[in-house]
């Protein structure tokens, strides 16, 4: 599948796959700003999103290595967007501690179909063997 995608400055770095097993393709800062609640860097990238798909922006592994977390979860950019892709993060601790740096590998991108939904409101819906055990139910 091929896709659009627009540098909006001359240092954005088109997303690749590290390697060739790898679902998500790398996404890397070209700037950084930080408030007193959270750091956001921007990809200086705006995608043109086919219609029926949604891009899907996840950490990278290397997170863990990093005083921070993905702020919003897993960011979702519709097919109808066409602004700067940009991830906001949360500091962990006291402080900046580590964070990346404008050049760094931020987050990585997938683009998956989804299907459209029409929800059925209903009385009544099918027993399962879980029913309606939540968090941790399946642990005992």
């Amino acid at each position: 599948m091929k896709v659009n995608v627009k540098k909006l400055d001359d240092s954005a770095v088109i997303p690749q796959y590290a390697t060739d097993g790898s679902a998500g393709m790398d996404v890397t800062a070209i700037s950084m700003s930080v408030t007193d609640k959270y750091i956001e860097y921007d990809t200086g990238l705006a995608f043109e999103i086919p219609e029926g798909y949604v891009m899907l922006v996840f950490p990278r592994s290397s997170i863990s290595k990093y005083d921070l977390v993905l702020a919003n979860s897993v960011p979702v950019i519709d097919s109808d967007y066409r602004g700067t892709v940009k991830l906001r993060f949360k500091p962990t601790g006291i402080g900046l501690g580590k964070v990346y740096a404008v050049g760094d590998r931020i987050g990585q991108v997938m683009i998956v179909p989804y299907p459209k939904i029409e929800f059925n409101e209903t009385e009544e819906l099918s027993e399962t063997k879980r029913g309606s055990g939540g968090f941790g139910s399946t642990n005992k």
